[in-house]
């Protein structure tokens, strides 16, 4: 009898690693995760892992690339545009909360907060490869705003974080709060609302 193992085909095993990996790394955190368990979860010999991965971090790091760098590249495409930052900024916080819904990003940033003390590693990889993405693009975004006298002079490094920081509180409320009987929170409302704020608050105008 063929095995559910050798039916697989060998270009989807990288993504079932990645989806055991995530399943078990929020469950049980990076450290008490081992490889033969992402393994066994995901139907393989712990030795098949290393086909595709060099080691634990190594498969972090795919699992932070693959939940997230899509949504990266959507931010990149809808900050290209010219013409008015506002509308841009406002579907950005929205795509934003899209992804707190829709996808595992909450997992990821509470498995990032979680374990980069003790795997400095794991902070680096998503300061560099996460952060270090999406800020900069939201930044000179709201630099081209003050530059063309849509937005008033302020800091834009100090801006920009204002502009993501309830985004951070979706993703941990949901991935942290909302698992112990906390009352679910609207990501996309929260985006909303809070784009008319920080926009308002940005206006040459206001």
């Amino acid at each position: 009898m063929v095995t559910r193992a050798r039916k697989r085909r060998p270009d989807a095993r990288p993504g079932e690693i990645i989806e055991a990996a995530l399943e078990l790394f929020s469950q049980r955190g990076f450290s008490a995760t081992r490889l033969e368990d992402v393994a066994a979860r995901a139907g393989l010999s712990k030795a098949a892992i290393y086909l595709y991965f060099e080691d634990k971090t190594a498969l972090l790091k795919a699992v932070v690339q693959e939940t997230i760098g899509a949504k990266i590249a959507q931010v990149r495409s809808a900050a290209s545009p010219a013409g008015p930052v506002s509308p841009v900024l406002r579907q950005l916080l929205m795509m934003v909360a899209a992804g707190v819904r829709n996808t595992r990003l909450p997992d990821i940033i509470k498995l990032v907060i979680s374990e980069s003390r003790a795997h400095p590693d794991i902070g680096r990889h998503y300061l560099d490869n996460v952060i270090g993405q999406v800020l900069p693009m939201a930044q000179a975004l709201i630099e081209r705003g003050i530059a063309s006298g849509e937005f008033r002079s302020i800091d834009a490094r100090l801006a920009v974080k204002s502009l993501i920081a309830p985004m951070l509180l979706a993703a941990l409320w949901r991935s942290v709060f909302e698992p112990i009987g906390a009352e679910p929170l609207d990501a996309e409302a929260l985006a909303a609302q809070h784009a008319d704020l920080i926009i308002r608050g940005l206006s040459a105008n206001g």
